[in-house]
């Protein structure tokens, strides 16, 4: 009696099966699926479908670099931009070249240290640049300004 008390009283183990039928049926559906993908027996989506681009000119301005000033801890600022520009008026952006970077100098000197070293500004920095380029350009001639360096040391 003593024995089937402790019989009793023992817990029950559970049986491994089910799990390790999980674990054969996740490999081999896992295993078909990559055979399946790479023999091409499964139709994936286009990677590189072709786009037909606008047309589009780039004019590259110079590398500006910008002192800002003595109580910041930080000497310069290295900026570097292109204008993505419509491919009629890129002459006449590019003829505009000083102009374009004359404003933005002024404007980025401008600009307090704390906003130039925080990274979630450089969206609304860049916005209130291509702002002022658009109207030393004039309107519908630049489309964008895409920032390349903005490094300060």
């Amino acid at each position: 009696m003593a024995d089937m008390a402790v019989a009793q009283d023992a817990p029950k183990t559970r049986s491994k099966g089910p799990l390790l039928v999980g674990l054969v049926l996740a490999l081999a559906l896992g295993g078909g699926g990559f055979y399946a993908t790479y023999a091409g027996l499964v139709p994936l989506p286009a990677r590189h479908a072709s786009v037909d681009l606008p047309a589009i000119a780039f004019v590259p301005l110079e590398p500006t670099v910008i002192s800002l000033g003595r109580e910041s801890g930080r000497q310069h600022l290295r900026f570097t931009a292109e204008l993505e520009v419509a491919p009629e008026y890129e002459a006449e952006v590019a003829l505009l070249k000083p102009r374009v970077l004359d404003v933005l100098n002024g404007y980025l000197r401008a600009v307090s240290v704390e906003e130039l070293e925080d990274p979630a500004e450089l969206v609304r920095l860049r916005a209130q640049m291509l702002r002022r380029v658009q109207m030393v350009t004039g309107e519908g001639r630049v489309r964008d300004l895409l920032v390349t360096e903005f490094v300060i040391n």
